[in-house]
């Protein structure tokens, strides 16, 4: 029973963390003159106007029961580039944004995070159970002190958050990075075109064969998130 809460907390801090993402995203339009994601009612909080089936709840429950952590969607908040005060820099920031709101979110609750005063050995022990996703000894770890509870979300939400971030900037379409990419390095419209048309696929491909590259990329970057914010490691 008690793993199974472990997991539909962790769906939901997924769930929370890739509307803040989306909504970040139309607020930076919002911001640079393109009212679209407003119009369409999609510059809220509330999941319901932005929750994708498979890839907001099918998908991250079947990657956390057999991978023990995962990776989600939400539907795409509608822009219009051509309504961007700034043509050129525009689209790269309304897609720095997304990735930017969840490094915001994983520094406020890693550095709350460091000032729960909880013994340092549990600490490292609720960090390394939560990331060998051993919901059993988590449980445990956890189990009687508010303060364990407490520290838990709060690293639940902050490995949740630095993940999606770092994997969005890796700029291969249809992530943010493709389009902070195509910001620095000038390529012709028709080979924009080509490359988020094939995006997915590419992707696919990326992380079968470089998954060793990815896996090396996204630990590194948490370690360090762990140890200079939450002051672990």
């Amino acid at each position: 029973m008690a793993e199974t809460i472990l997991i539909l907390f962790q769906v939901i801090v997924l769930i929370m963390s890739v509307v803040i993402h989306e909504v970040s995203h139309g607020l930076a339009a919002l911001y640079l003159g393109d009212s679209t994601a407003q119009r369409a009612g999609r510059l809220t909080l509330n999941p319901l106007k932005h929750l994708d089936l498979w890839g907001s709840i099918i998908v991250p429950l079947l990657m956390i029961v057999t991978l023990g952590i995962g990776f989600g969607w939400a539907k795409p908040v509608p822009y219009n580039p051509y309504n961007l005060k700034d043509q050129k820099n525009g689209p790269a920031l309304v897609a720095l944004a997304g990735p930017l709101a969840n490094l915001i979110v994983a520094l406020v609750f890693g550095l709350a995070a460091r000032f729960i005063h909880l013994n340092y050995l549990a600490q490292q022990d609720i960090i390394k159970e939560f990331l060998a996703s051993n919901y059993e000894n988590l449980s445990l770890s956890i189990s009687g002190s508010f303060l364990a509870i407490f520290y838990l979300l709060f690293i639940m939400i902050v490995v949740i958050n630095v993940l999606l971030a770092f994997f969005n900037l890796i700029p291969i379409p249809p992530l943010d990075g493709s389009k902070i990419l195509f910001a620095i390095i000038p390529l012709k419209m028709e080979t924009k075109i080509v490359l988020e048309q094939f995006g997915f696929m590419l992707l696919l491909i990326f992380i079968f064969f470089f998954s060793p590259l990815l896996s090396y990329f996204l630990q590194g970057s948490l370690r360090l998130f762990f140890h200079y914010v939450v002051g672990i490691g």
